[in-house]
């Protein structure tokens, strides 16, 4: 069974699957973080992904290097830019202008009670600093259910958990857990994942790189439900299909049934429909 509105959701053997659209994208033919996909997202009630740059005044940009000329038709580092010249910039992908945080605040305001919004903060704690702190409590600490913020500095989600507790958090350690695997084995990246999910940051989302889910559940190591056993959600990141026109072939077909045995609560991709339409197909 698939969602009312294509490229919402997957509903398998009783458990429902959000598919987040990854950088404001439902296709990869869609340009890069446009603020009118993020408005259809809000519409229907998606939920969606976006990165998040400290600019110099304090404020925040959608963009996810730290260069503007990586995605834009500026130059140098974007700590070192301003809103202003940040608006006057365009995307090399769609040519629309940058979102700026204080857009965000204002489109939230339309959003759909089931929209829910991640925030990837690219930036540490210690580049966002104090400024950057009060800007996000200024402009979304009364956004409650409809943010959630995600970073790999575990010291900025803390913040983030004093300051803004009303938004959900979430945690990725996924980029750790090759050498912890290849130091400890399976059973000392299930220790460190406990350690994660049970410390004082106290996450509801989990972010894990989906074949590391798959390794593990081979192992007889269930990620998954670890998280869900302390009341944790999982995000398994990010599933693209080669080729959407076409649907799964014989190994993506075989590694999506697996992790849908699995019970993610959310699947990241940049392609939510042909995903969708995809596993319809599968499974009839």
């Amino acid at each position: 069974m698939t969602s009312e509105f294509p490229g919402l959701g997957i509903t398998y053997r009783g458990h429902f699957t959000r598919l987040k659209w990854h950088r404001l994208r439902r296709s990869l033919t869609d340009p890069l973080f446009s603020a009118e996909i993020m408005a259809e997202g809000f519409r229907l009630g998606a939920s969606t992904e976006l990165d998040l740059r400290i600019r110099t005044d304090g404020g925040f940009v959608v963009l996810h290097d730290a260069e503007l000329e990586g995605e834009t038709d500026g130059g140098g580092l974007i700590r070192e830019a301003s809103a202003d010249a940040i608006r006057r910039l365009h995307l090399k992908s769609g040519g629309h202008p940058p979102i700026l945080s204080e857009d965000l605040a204002s489109m939230l305001q339309t959003a759909h009670p089931d929209a829910l919004l991640q925030f990837d903060m690219k930036d540490e704690l210690a580049a966002i600093g104090p400024r950057g702190m009060d800007h996000l409590v200024h402009y979304f600490a009364d956004a409650g259910s409809s943010i959630i913020i995600s970073a790999h500095d575990l010291d900025l989600i803390l913040a983030v958990k004093q300051r803004l507790p009303d938004l959900k958090r979430g945690i990725d350690p996924s980029d750790k857990f090759g050498d912890i695997y290849k130091a400890g084995g399976w059973s000392a990246v299930e220790k460190d994942l406990l350690a994660d999910i049970h410390g004082p940051t106290e996450p509801d989302t989990v972010y894990l790189y989906w074949p590391i889910l798959l390794d593990a559940a081979k192992a007889g190591l269930d990620m998954i439900g670890l998280c869900h056993d302390a009341g944790k959600l999982v995000d398994a990141w990010t599933f693209n299909l080669r080729n959407p026109d076409a649907g799964f072939d014989e190994g993506e077909a075989r590694d999506f049934a697996a992790l849908m045995a699995l019970k993610p609560d959310q699947i990241t991709t940049d392609e939510a429909p042909a995903t969708e339409r995809a596993w319809a197909g599968l499974v009839g």
